[in-house]
């Protein structure tokens, strides 16, 4: 297991987590993990890759070893992150940007409003949203206002061991191994012992701001960087464009990027860099010189 070292940077008023891998000397890859997720994850597939990197991974806020909001948490705010993260990193390069579920969402925001920024852009199932209907927004509203006063849930663990246990059961493809791996980066302990996610429980509370697919088309209309698109055979992400619809929708936003490649990997869920780390190594080392 190749190994990884930490720093903690002042980003935008937040005291930011990031695990790097590999020398300085290397070329920069940034990986920006998903939501309810650590920077930890991308572990497998960093062991995967053949050549040599420098690897650099933040824990957004409110993830992992970062520092929390206090209140909700708003996306925009993991854009203007990454802002300050390359500004950070690669202040005088484009970089190279891989990015899964959330991370490639804002990776793909982020390469149209910040075109100069991004050199090349892997996303992981970072596809967009589901498509709000503005009918929708009296009842978000309400839900909203429920959880802020039941306040957001919080699940518990009597050990590591038993979140291993319950990573397993969402994801059968996981080893043993990579359950306990993942459990002893996931999992913090509380002072009475037990074990929850180390993400702050606001990130649970549902979000009163529907989304707006068509925001996110004009700023990946405006990406002008090569975009390698991965999607797994067996993950809900992709069963949710089954159907005509679904699938005409799926092919119009793969059409809002000019210069493209898709690739999907087969006997793999959403968390892809679990379950086929080695296969999209592969892809990644392919689509980055």
């Amino acid at each position: 297991m190749k190994t990884s070292r930490s720093e903690f940077l002042e980003l935008r008023r937040r005291r930011i987590h990031v695990r790097l891998w590999g020398p300085d000397s290397a070329p920069a890859l940034f990986l920006l993990h998903g939501w309810m997720d650590v920077s930890a994850s991308f572990q497998f597939l960093v062991d995967a890759l053949a050549r040599e990197w420098r690897l650099v991974a933040p824990d957004w806020r409110g993830f992992g070893g970062s520092q929390w909001n206090e209140g909700a948490y708003w996306f925009p705010e993991y854009i203007a992150d990454l802002d300050a993260l390359l500004d950070h990193y690669s202040p005088d390069r484009p970089a190279r940007l891989i990015g899964h579920s959330l991370g490639g969402n804002a990776a793909c925001l982020y390469a149209g409003i910040r075109p100069e920024r991004v050199e090349r852009l892997a996303t992981l199932e970072g596809f967009g949203l589901h498509v709000s209907d503005p009918a929708e927004a009296p009842e978000r509203y309400g839900q909203w206002l429920a959880g802020l006063r039941a306040g957001p849930a919080v699940n518990r663990y009597a050990d590591r061991a038993a979140l291993a246990l319950r990573l397993q059961g969402v994801n059968p493809r996981l080893s043993a191994e990579q359950a306990a791996f993942l459990a002893l980066h996931l999992g913090q302990e509380t002072a009475a012992g037990d074990i929850v996610v180390a993400a702050d429980p606001s990130h649970r509370l549902p979000s009163p701001i529907l989304y707006r697919l068509d925001d996110a088309k004009a700023c990946w209309r405006r990406v002008r960087a090569p975009v390698l698109w991965v999607a797994a055979s067996g993950s809900f992400i992709m069963k949710s464009y089954a159907g005509v619809t679904g699938e005409s929708d799926y092919r119009a936003r793969i059409a809002c990027f000019a210069d493209i490649r898709v690739e999907t990997l087969e006997d793999a869920g959403h968390n892809m860099h679990h379950d086929q780390p080695v296969r999209l190594a592969a892809l990644i080392e392919d689509f980055f010189p």
